[in-house]
C-alpha cells in the first residue's frame, strides 16, 4: 500500500507516474531503509523537509545499484504528484540548489515540452557548484547549470529515461519558442567593445609613435646633409681664411717697425 500512486494523482504521458521510473530502478527504491524510514507519509508540504537536506545528486551507485536519496524523492514525488505551483516554487528558490534541482528534474519527468523550457531555461545562469554521486559511489564536482543542460538534451540520465521533447531549434521554428538570449550576451558585447577600443587606442598610439619616428628620421636627414654642406663649406674657405689670417699678421708686423729712432721707414716694396 505504501509504494502505491496517490489515487487522485493523474497520469503522466499516459502511464501511471511511477512507471517513468524503470521497475528495477524502482523495485531498488522500495527496498532502501531511506524509503521506508524517511520516505513513508511523505506529502507535498512535509517532502520540502527532505529534500532540503539533500546532499548531492544522483541515480543508482555501488555494485548493487543502490538508489541515492535524490533518486528516492524523485519517486516519491511521482507517486504523490505535488501541485504544478509548489514545484515551480521549487524551480524558484535561491536558497537550497538541491530543492532547485529536485524540481527541475520533476519538471523534465512530467512537464509538456514548452513547460520544460520555459521553467529550466532560466537556470542557465545558477553556476552553483554542486555534488554530484557517480555509478562507482564516488563524488565529484559539477554545476547546476551543468546538470539543467543535461536534463534538455540527453535522453538517459539518473538512471531513468527521460520523455522525449522536441529540440530547441524545432520549436522556434514552430514559433513556439523566442530565440533564447543569453544574460552574457551583454557582457560579450561590453568585452568586445572594450577590447576594440583597446585595440584603436593602441593602433593609433602606434600610428603616432611611427609617425614622430618618420620626423625624426627626415630631421636626422636633412641635419646631416646641412652638416655635410657646411664642412665642405668649411673646407673650402679653410685655405683662404688662413691666408688672410697670416697676410693679417705680417701688415701689423711691418707697420710696427715703420717708425725707426723717430723717423718714419718706408714700407719695403713687396
Amino acid at each position: 500500500m505504501a509504494n502505491r500512486t496517490d489515487k487522485e494523482a493523474g497520469d503522466i504521458h499516459g502511464t501511471n507516474p511511477q512507471n517513468l521510473v524503470e521497475k528495477i530502478v524502482r523495485l531498488k527504491v522500495y527496498d532502501t531503509i531511506y524509503w521506508k524510514e524517511s520516505c513513508f507519509a511523505l506529502t507535498a508540504e512535509s517532502l520540502i523537509e527532505k529534500a532540503v537536506d539533500l546532499k548531492a545528486v544522483g541515480g543508482t551507485h555501488g555494485g548493487s545499484r543502490a538508489p541515492c536519496h535524490f533518486l528516492c524523492l524523485i519517486t516519491k514525488m511521482l507517486q504523490i504528484q505535488p501541485d504544478k505551483e509548489i514545484i515551480i516554487e521549487y524551480i524558484k528558490n535561491d536558497d537550497f540548489k538541491y530543492v532547485r534541482l529536485l524540481g527541475a528534474f520533476y519538471m523534465r519527468l512530467v512537464g509538456r515540452p514548452l513547460e520544460v523550457y520555459q521553467y529550466l531555461e532560466p537556470l542557465y545562469n545558477d553556476f552553483r557548484k554542486i555534488r554530484l554521486q557517480q555509478p562507482d559511489g564516488t563524488f565529484v564536482l559539477s554545476h547546476v547549470d551543468e546538470i539543467v543542460d543535461d536534463m534538455l538534451r540527453k535522453d538517459y540520465m539518473f538512471d531513468i529515461a527521460l520523455p522525449r521533447i522536441p529540440a530547441r531549434h524545432t520549436m522556434e521554428r514552430m514559433g513556439q519558442l523566442e530565440p533564447r538570449v543569453s544574460v552574457l550576451d551583454d557582457e560579450f558585447d561590453e568585452a568586445v567593445l572594450e577590447a576594440s577600443a583597446e585595440a584603436g587606442e593602441a593602433q593609433a598610439a602606434a600610428t603616432a609613435a611611427a609617425k614622430e619616428a618618420d620626423h625624426a628620421a627626415r630631421a636626422a636627414e636633412v641635419f646631416d646633409v646641412l652638416s655635410d654642406r657646411e664642412e665642405a663649406q668649411h673646407q673650402a674657405l679653410w685655405p683662404a681664411f688662413l691666408a688672410a689670417k697670416v697676410a693679417g699678421k705680417r701688415a701689423q708686423f711691418h707697420r710696427a717697425r715703420l717708425v725707426v729712432d723717430g723717423e718714419r721707414v718706408p714700407a719695403p716694396a713687396c
